[in-house]
């Protein structure tokens, strides 16, 4: 019996010592998982991390986070603004943008289009662009194209419709009020790319890609040579209501000695205005009361400039040559009634290009790569191109088995872009030399070509094709 009592006692003493011994490693199970858990929602490792949370970074975090190729990698934005809280619906912002049918089709992809026309947007049906010095001008329309010519969007409406697709996104992950301290790449010997925030915050990442930009953070890490000028010139904008403006679904351009000044339909009766002057005309017309503001703008469109009579003789020429029988005639905008209160506002115009778009583990899209006048509203759709071209190219890479930061890759965007962006900022930085001047003999070549162009449907409608493409 005593036996059996001992035999008892240690089973007992067994039993608790490993009750004891379980509990102790359920506690350290529990606590490792606990960190674990701790760090993962305080990762400091993205596959990608995109800086520079405007238009372009924001919608090429949605085309990436979206791709199905592209699943398994985790995506950080950082933007350095608070939290983007919409698109306001008490009236009209001052900056828009003109998209054309290729940013439309990106739109649709990441799902962002129908939110986008819900909230507000214009198709342009019809443009006109003339020139002050001469008779030349050249219209389009959108039966030339079985599509309107572009929309007219403002940007917190597309930047609203954009980061809605961030939403459910569990790959993806925004940081807001995110100064960037420095960086990072691995050129200088680190493995990986990285940030350091103002805070003290570090995230590693394969790839860092800078959507930061005319000023970006990343390029000037990247410490590669930036072709940078400034026009000496501002682009004053603002919200105008017109009279008798009808459907209004016409955007109107004409070429002052001093820049172009522009219309872009917004609702029936009220337009945006983008108008690019010198700086001290600018900041006279930002002074001017509202009335006086209005009066220098209908005179702008209105007002009798001094005609080249050279050049209109050879336009009559030409005309006869073609054997064109009827002469196109300027239309006259509609006039402007008013200006939205607080709507005005000014920007410096000017032109940039970074001599190289990629590193390794480091790639540049929008104005962080190149920036050009916004005259023939390309600018912002350049950047949407490039998203457009990084994203299948990352999303190929990946399903390939390759690393999304592997040169070889990189440099595929970079010459894919360079293709397409050289020749139009060239064009557009042409145009901005070309029409910024009422030297007789430079108004006579812009007059002619500007009217060989329109008297030239197929010519007219290649030319078309490509900016709206």
């Amino acid at each position: 019996c005593i036996k059996m009592l001992k035999l008892i006692a240690n089973n007992n003493l067994i039993k608790q010592s490993l009750l004891v011994f379980n509990s102790r490693l359920a506690t350290v199970t529990i606590r490792n998982y606990s960190v674990e858990k701790n760090e993962s929602n305080q990762q400091k490792y993205y596959d990608i991390i995109v800086v520079g949370g405007g238009m372009v970074g924001t919608t090429l975090v949605a085309s990436l986070g979206k791709n199905e190729k592209l699943s398994n990698k985790s995506i950080l934005l950082l933007e350095g603004a608070k939290q983007f809280k919409g698109a306001r619906r008490d009236g009209y912002s001052n900056r828009v943008s003109a998209i054309n049918k290729g940013t439309v089709q990106l739109m649709k992809d990441i799902n962002a289009w129908d939110c986008i026309k819900s909230i507000r947007c214009k198709p342009v049906m019809q443009m006109q662009v003339t020139d002050a010095c001469s008779d030349a001008l050249i219209t389009f329309n959108h039966d030339n194209f079985s599509d309107s010519i572009a929309y007219i969007v403002e940007n917190d409406v597309l930047l609203e419709g954009i980061y809605k697709q961030l939403e459910g996104l569990s790959n993806v992950k925004v940081l807001n009020e995110a100064k960037i301290e420095k960086c990072e790449l691995i050129r200088d010997g680190a493995k990986k790319s990285a940030v350091e925030l103002s805070n003290g915050e570090k995230f590693e990442c394969e790839l860092l890609i800078g959507a930061d930009g005319a000023n970006s953070v990343v390029r000037k890490q990247m410490n590669v040579d930036n072709f940078a000028l400034s026009y000496n010139q501002m682009g004053v904008v603002a919200t105008l209501e017109l009279q008798d403006a009808g459907d209004n679904h016409t955007a109107w351009q004409k070429f002052l000695p001093t820049g172009p000044v522009a219309l872009l339909p917004l609702t029936e009766n009220l337009s945006s205005l983008v108008w690019s002057t010198n700086v001290q005309h600018a900041k006279q017309l930002l002074k001017l009361d509202p009335n006086d503001f209005v009066d220098a703008l209908n005179a702008a469109f209105y007002k009798q400039y001094p005609q080249n009579r050279m050049a209109n003789d050879i336009m009559k020429s030409i005309t006869a040559m073609l054997g064109t029988n009827t002469k196109s005639i300027a239309q006259l905008p509609p006039a402007v009634k008013s200006v939205v209160e607080s709507s005005r506002a000014a920007f410096p115009l000017g032109f940039g290009h970074a001599s190289t778009y990629v590193g390794k583990g480091v790639a540049l899209i929008g104005d962080a790569a190149h920036r050009i006048h916004p005259l023939a509203g390309q600018g912002v759709n350049l950047g949407f191109g490039d998203v457009q071209c990084l994203t299948k190219i990352l999303a190929d890479a990946s399903y390939s088995g390759g690393s999304i930061g592997d040169l070889l890759y990189l440099l595929k965007y970079e010459q894919e872009r360079l293709q397409k962006n050289v020749p139009i900022m060239l064009g557009v930085h042409g145009l901005q030399r070309l029409y910024t001047t009422d030297f007789s003999p430079i108004v006579m070549l812009r007059s002619i070509g500007l009217h060989l162009t329109n008297s030239l449907p197929p010519l007219k409608k290649v030319f078309m094709s490509q900016a709206m493409s």
